[in-house]
């Protein structure tokens, strides 16, 4: 079994809500497993960067206070513009509508739209663009 496809096994596990799966093909067996929903089910864990997101220094802290967070659903790549070169769907301080697009996650050639949850204004946003997320990673905050 080579190496991609070993790969695309374990991104299916760590984006489903299964904790095992066994695979055998020809004379080689693997087995991936997590021992909680939510942790990656790689053998090596990749670094991470210490924030993915960035806080906007001047605004009152009552509305973070009362922010509501938006997570990355999926494992993917996470984009923040509907195509290269165009402008991203949303900024730091954008006043936001309830189910309005604020990123597409990419994860196997499925391009997954997130959606506001609720109206208000971005406060927190994260720094990736056009690289993987996990599921549950910060996105972005809304007040």
């Amino acid at each position: 079994m080579d190496l991609s496809k070993i790969k695309t096994l374990i991104d299916f596990v760590g984006r489903s809500n299964i904790t095992e799966l066994t695979v055998t093909e020809k004379d080689v067996t693997v087995r991936i497993f997590r021992t909680s929903p939510g942790e990656a089910a790689v053998a090596e864990p990749s670094p991470k960067p210490e924030s993915t997101t960035s806080p906007v220094t001047d605004a009152p802290s009552n509305l973070e206070k009362t922010a509501h967070a938006v997570k990355a659903p999926v494992f993917g790549v996470l984009h923040k513009a509907p195509a290269p070169g165009e402008p991203p769907f949303v900024a730091i301080g954008d006043a936001v509508e309830e189910g309005q697009t604020l990123f597409i996650i990419e994860a196997m050639k499925v391009f997954n739209t997130i959606a506001a949850p609720r109206s208000g204004r971005i406060t927190h946003l994260t720094h990736i663009d056009n690289g993987e997320v996990e599921t549950g990673d910060l996105l972005a905050e809304i007040a």
